[in-house]
This record gives structure tokens, C-alpha cells and sequence, in this order.
């Protein structure tokens, strides 16, 4: 039975998975006696587990003949074809939206961006903040199965950086995949391995935030978010919970699950911390969470000369601690500000530009996790690219790196990750053009592209000094802007995967 199941298409797959979750959502309304929310999920689950049997039925014996092209297909129809079904009962139980809205907050959710057109908490019941706090969860599952059994052997999401020529006695590596891989067996496999840590993770991190004090919805809610890095919050952040320096601190530390794929991967149980002490970016992500802080602290530290303030060693800490906590929180594109970020930017009378928090976010967290950005493995790429070039320009016939590995990180990798890098350019140029046009100015349009490409939703309001709401954006905008979180969240190279002409020939 279960063979029959994963020889299913992908998408297929992702709708019985999808129709399952709502049941225990059902089961959350009951609890908090939303009795129509609970019918709405209940009667959706059931109509959407007929509908997924149906189209089961309809393309059991349908075979692809690309592995490749039903793989990033089944990709592109998840992160734009899914929300539309996950958006059903959200819709249903609102009533008081359109359908493009729930369609949108679905879609933020699904790819872990957490961007909300509803600034209020207060006007979603606690069924369809923990709805949206699910779908988020799933999304972060999601792209942690997929980075690792259908990115990973394609040479995309950031493995291209350090794939190296292997390929020369296969000929083309996507011809090898289509001939060789079995994507059911590496989808059950990885899926396997990968949930009982994931959801681990999270069940651990529910229970410390609970017994810091946080109420039990809000502690899985916010659990959920972090490891997901959705940043979505039933109480609008983490000033609403109960503002506690414990709370912050457990959860800064589960941040760094977003940092390096090594902090979870299976494989990586032996030997851990001695891998991950030369990993290269967690070691850039410890750097930026020291360095970035302590150089707001002593910017500030030097304004507060002005205000004979330096002796204030509460505030002093407050300070460094909000600084630290958001900028973690933003390099791994979660999105939670610190309660002391108001701190950081005010306690020596000196605000903070949140340019840096769009920096911050567009660099992103690591390979194969749920953050989203450039990613830190190609902004190590081309920084050693980089020394080499300084290195070549001293000495004109020396061999750079410790290694093959260290060359071609430097070198075919580099190359690889500026490829990247401007593509992410000039798909935040693009983006920003088509929402300057539907009637925003330069920097909210560029604020707004820059936290859908990097998926991260909750930027728009700390990045500016008069926030920014997302609700304020035209029907054309929520389009262009969902476009650009699938954007960002696919990555542009397997975008121009699927555009090749080469791709759809037989």
C-alpha cells in the first residue's frame, strides 16, 4: 500500500498530506469552541481527501519520462497550486476577505515568509492563527525534504557551489538522474530521517517556551515558527508573549538549526562538533552575529558620550542582547524582533538603519535549510574568491586553497554563486520595477521585493521608520509579490531550468 502511495505524482502526495492537516486544525477549533472554524476544516479535510483520491486514481499508471522535469514541476506546482486549496477553508471560516487575500496568506505561509495582510492578531480566531502557523511548519518541512533529495542531486539551491566536474563519465548529469534516481525511494528516505528531528525540534522548543512562561498555543505556535523560520506569530510577535528574556534566549538558540545544515543533518551525528567547527558558514553566521552587534553597540556606545549615559550597564546589555537576537533572526530570514530591539536603537539616542536588516536578510542562513537569501555557502564563495585574487595579485603563480575542495570553492563555485547573485539583482530590480508601477515609491517597493525574494515577511515593518503594512498593497502588487516569494523561495536557477528549451524536448 504504501509503495502505491509514494509511486504517486509528487503533487498528488503533497494534496493527502495537505487534506490530513486539516483535521487536527478541527480538532484546535473544538478546543477553543470555534465551532464553525472547526465544521469549515473538518468538512474541508474530507472533501479534499475524496478530491486527492480521485485524481490518485486518474494518474496512477501516468509515468513521466523526466524525473527531472516532473520534479521541479511538482516544485513549482506546490509553492503556486497548493495555497489555492490550503486557502479553501481559511476563506471559508473568515468570510470577511477575499479570496486573493487568503490566497496570499497561505502562499506567505507555504513558503515560510510570514507575511500577514491582517496587522491585527485580534481579527483571526486562534484556529487560523494555528492554521497558518501549520501550513508555515509544513512549508519548512517541505523545503527541508526537497532541498536534499531533489535539489541536492540536481546541483541546485546552493549545491551547485561546491559540485565539482564528476560528471565527465556520465555525460549529462539530468539524463544520469532521469536513468538512475528513484525519486519515491529518496523522498520516503530523507522524509524518514528528517521528521522525527524536525519535529523533535519543535515539540522540544514548545515545551521550554512553555515552561518559561509562555502560554501553551503561543509556545508551538512561535516553536513552530522558528524552526520553520516562518516568523508567523498569533500575537504579533514576540512582544506579545510574555516578554521574557528566557523566551528570546531559547529561541535565539534554536536559530542556529537555520544557520548550516550540519546543526541537523543525520549523516553529521559523528564527529559533530568537529565538522561544524570548520563549516564555513556556520562559522560566517557565528562572525556576523558578533561582528554586526558589536558594531551597532559601539556606534551607539559612542553617541551615548553625548548623553553621559555609559555607566548605564542595563540599558548597555538590553542593547547589545536586541541587537544580537534580531540580527540572528533576520540573517535566518525568520523575522521575530527582539523586545529589545526598541533598546538597540533609542538607548543612546542614535537609530538604527534597518538597511541593515534588509542586508541581513538577503544574505539569508544556509544550504538545504528553511531560510531564504543568497544563502551563506555562496557569500563564502565569492569572499574566498576574493583572497585568492589578492593572493594572485602578491604572488602571480601561486596555487590558492588547502585543496582541491578549497580551489574550486574558490573558483568554479565563486562563479557559480555571482551567477546567483545577480540574478537575485536583477530579480529584486524586476520586482521592485512592477510594484514601483502598481503606485509605491522607490524604497517601499524595494523593501517590499527585497522581503519576498529573501521570504522574509515581517522586514516591511522594522526596515523603515514609519512601518510598512503589507495590507496596503493593490491586487496587482499581492500578485507580483506572491510571484517573487515562489521566486525566491524556488531560486532562480531551477526557474531557468524549467525555461530551457532543451528541458521540454523528447
Amino acid at each position: 500500500m504504501m509503495t502505491r502511495i509514494l509511486s504517486l505524482p509528487f503533487m498528488v502526495i503533497l494534496m493527502g498530506i495537505a487534506s490530513l492537516l486539516m483535521f487536527p486544525v478541527a480538532m484546535v477549533g473544538v478546543y477553543f469552541n470555534d465551532s464553525r472554524e472547526a465544521r469549515v476544516f473538518l468538512y474541508g479535510g474530507i472533501l479534499f481527501l475524496i478530491l486527492t483520491a480521485l485524481i490518485a486514481i486518474a494518474t496512477e499508471h501516468n509515468k513521466s519520462r523526466s524525473v527531472l522535469q516532473s520534479h521541479l514541476l511538482a516544485l513549482a506546482g506546490a509553492w503556486t497550486l497548493l495555497p489555492i486549496m490550503l486557502a479553501v477553508p481559511f476563506y471559508e471560516s473568515l468570510r470577511n476577505t477575499a479570496f486573493l487575500n487568503a490566497y496570499f496568506e497561505m502562499l506567505s505561509a507555504f513558503t515560510t515568509t510570514g507575511a500577514t495582510l491582517f496587522d491585527d492578531p485580534n481579527r483571526l480566531s486562534q484556529t487560523l492563527h494555528f492554521w497558518r502557523s501549520l501550513v508555515g511548519w509544513m512549508g519548512g518541512f517541505f523545503i527541508w525534504v526537497v532541498a536534499i533529495s531533489i535539489l541536492a542531486p540536481l546541483n541546485l539551491g546552493g549545491f551547485e557551489v561546491t559540485a565539482r566536474s564528476r560528471l565527465s563519465r556520465t555525460g549529462n548529469y539530468f539524463n544520469w538522474i532521469g536513468r538512475e534516481a528513484s525519486p519515491a525511494k529518496r523522498l520516503s528516505h530523507h522524509a524518514a530521517h528528517l521528521a522525527p528531528i524536525y519535529g523533535g525540534l519543535t515539540a522540544a522548543l514548545a515545551f521550554f517556551l512553555f515552561v518559561s512562561g509562555e502560554r501553551a498555543f503561543v509556545a508551538i505556535c512561535h516553536a513552530m515558527a522558528t524552526l520553520s523560520t516562518s516568523g508567523i506569530s498569533p500575537v504579533g510577535g514576540l512582544a506579545g508573549g510574555n516578554n521574557s528574556f528566557a523566551s528570546e534566549a531559547l529561541i535565539f538558540i534554536f536559530l542556529f538549526f537555520a544557520i548550516s545544515r550540519l546543526t541537523f543533518a543525520p549523516e553529521t551525528q559523528r564527529n559533530s562538533l568537529t565538522r561544524l567547527s570548520s563549516d564555513p558558514e556556520f562559522l560566517m553566521g557565528i562572525l556576523l552575529v558578533i561582528a554586526v552587534p558589536t558594531l551597532l553597540f559601539l556606534r551607539h556606545w559612542w553617541g551615548a558620550f553625548e548623553f553621559n549615559d555609559q555607566e548605564n550597564t542595563t540599558a548597555a546589555f538590553n542593547a547589545f542582547w536586541g541587537a544580537a537576537f534580531t540580527v540572528l533572526s533576520f540573517l535566518t530570514t525568520t523575522g521575530f524582533e527582539s523586545t529589545a530591539w526598541s533598546d538597540a536603537r533609542g538607548w543612546s539616542g542614535l537609530p538604527t538603519p534597518g538597511l541593515i536588516l534588509v542586508g541581513l536578510a538577503t544574505v539569508g542562513g544556509g544550504v538545504a535549510t528553511t531560510a531564504g537569501g543568497v544563502k551563506l555557502l555562496r557569500v563564502f564563495a565569492l569572499y574566498r574568491h576574493g583572497v585568492q585574487e589578492m593572493e594572485t595579485l602578491v604572488h602571480p603563480h601561486i596555487v590558492s586553497g588547502s585543496g582541491e575542495n578549497s580551489r574550486h570553492l574558490g573558483r568554479q563555485g565563486a562563479y557559480m554563486a555571482w551567477i546567483f547573485f545577480m540574478l537575485m539583482a536583477v530579480s529584486i530590480a524586476l520586482a521592485s520595477l512592477g510594484l514601483a508601477l502598481t503606485g509605491l515609491d522607490f524604497e517601499t517597493s524595494f523593501i517590499f521585493a527585497v522581503s519576498s525574494l529573501s521570504t522574509t515577511g515581517p522586514l516591511p515593518g522594522v526596515a523603515m521608520h514609519q512601518p510598512l503594512s503589507w495590507a496596503d498593497m493593490s491586487g496587482i502588487g499581492k500578485a507580483i509579490a506572491g510571484t517573487a516569494m515562489v521566486l525566491g523561495r524556488m531560486e532562480t536557477l531551477a526557474v531557468i531550468a524549467l525555461l530551457n528549451p532543451g528541458f521540454w524536448r523528447r
